[in-house]
């Protein structure tokens, strides 16, 4: 059994089903239809897909292609990493909305008779036996009849798989607390039109005092202002106009567009988290995604991790499961020890880059990092960034068996 219908939940499911293990996929909403989700797949993910036969269906949704990234100052552009040289056969980051991918995956592991879906199902609890969770329960609030209030249900198993995300349910009902690392922002996401004549790339844009992500979308930009912690009610208090100047001025191209932004109703926030389990297991229960380690936006790899813990459990877990009875804890232990390195050498990076750039930028400190003109033609510098946006530390290949699909 499986809670949460995020990247990691879906893709355990998918590749569990496609072994032959049963399982319950539990999803907290009617849909996956969330806006300012993260929607960024790179390479590391792309290869996931190819080996699961959805690369082509993938390529078919709406997307856009990333192949370079950059950061803009006041003064230059400067290019950070060119993917074109990774080595893999999807050098770019694709961006396509998340209720997309999520559909894609879920629509395959439905090809599997052993995969069930539940919608519109909140996890209340853990069903424990002595020191061990054998399942959960879980309120089913698709409304039923007229006037009926939701059911409680319940489902045993012999695992329980928390991948339900940062604020995780399942992770608090089973007593797991994660450390929190601390971050120095929030993001403030809205969108405005995207113009014939403006630029195609995507890129971050930095100013003494402000840092903003553009991301294209054809036909629109999806725009994430970067404010201070805890920020967000300091700056609807200052009214609209507190938004509208930087980015008119940190993007002039959009200077006639901004007054679109009408009030606070048009922009959603953020709450950033950096944090990760020191435990990710108990008897019974596995922690991944979010749910293990919430990650920042920076790099935009939280998808990408998750799918890598998915991964990496699907080809330690598929075996013993199909063979029934216990799962010991050691085996769930060595997941955790598995996706450990990857999780603390990236979050040490988001670290990095939040102390060394982002704080000091938005505490007003001009230039807090003076960076060369082309990053992405250094020597060792620009192969390593290049493989650790792209690929990550440690990707994970399919290892797990398959079984018939409906025919």
């Amino acid at each position: 059994m499986i809670a949460g219908g995020g990247p990691a939940g879906a893709v355990l499911a998918l590749l569990l089903a496609r072994s032959g293990v049963p399982v319950t996929l539990l999803e907290k909403h009617a849909d996956f239809l969330r806006d300012f989700r993260g929607d960024t797949i790179h390479p590391s993910t792309l290869e996931v897909l190819d080996e699961l036969g959805l690369a082509g269906e993938f390529h078919r949704l709406p997307h856009r292609k990333a192949h370079r990234m950059s950061i803009r100052t006041d003064d230059a552009e400067i290019p950070l990493a060119d993917l074109s040289g990774l080595g893999s056969r999807y050098p770019y980051i694709a961006f396509v909305p998340q209720w997309d991918f999520l559909n894609l995956v879920t629509t395959a592991a439905a090809r599997y008779p052993g995969f069930r879906l539940v919608m519109n199902a909140e996890v209340t609890g853990v069903i424990r036996e002595g020191d061990a969770v054998r399942g959960v329960r879980y309120r089913d609030t698709s409304g039923g009849a007229p006037g009926h209030a939701p059911q409680e249900r319940e489902i045993r198993a012999a695992l329980t798989v928390a991948a339900d995300g940062r604020h995780s349910d399942v992770r608090r009902a089973a007593g797991l607390v994660p450390v929190e690392h601390g971050a120095p922002m929030d993001v403030a996401w809205f969108r405005l039109p995207r113009e014939p004549g403006d630029t195609g790339e995507t890129f971050l844009r930095v100013s003494t005092g402000h840092l903003m992500v553009a991301i294209n979308r054809e036909s629109y930009w999806q725009l994430a202002y970067v404010i201070p912690k805890g920020g967000f009610e300091a700056l609807k208090g200052r009214g609209v106009e507190a938004l509208r100047e930087p980015v008119a001025r940190m993007l002039p191209f959009l200077g006639d567009r901004v007054r679109l932004i009408e009030d606070f109703g048009d922009v959603s926030v953020l709450s950033v988290a950096l944090n990760r389990l020191r435990r990710w297991h108990r008897p019974g229960l596995l922690v991944i995604g979010d749910a293990a380690h919430a990650m920042s936006p920076i790099f935009g790899v939280g998808i990408n991790l998750a799918v890598q813990d998915a991964v990496a459990a699907a080809n330690l877990l598929a075996g013993p499961l199909l063979a029934g009875g216990e799962i010991p804890e050691s085996l769930l232990a060595r997941v955790q020890r598995r996706r450990t390195p990857p999780t603390v050498i990236t979050q040490f990076a988001q670290r990095v880059v939040q102390n060394r750039l982002i704080r000091p930028t938005l505490r007003g400190v001009a230039e807090p990092v003076r960076f060369p003109r082309d990053v992405s033609r250094l020597p060792v510098v620009a192969p390593l960034v290049r493989r650790f946006i792209g690929l990550g530390v440690r990707p994970e290949h399919v290892r797990t068996p398959v079984t018939a699909a409906h025919p």
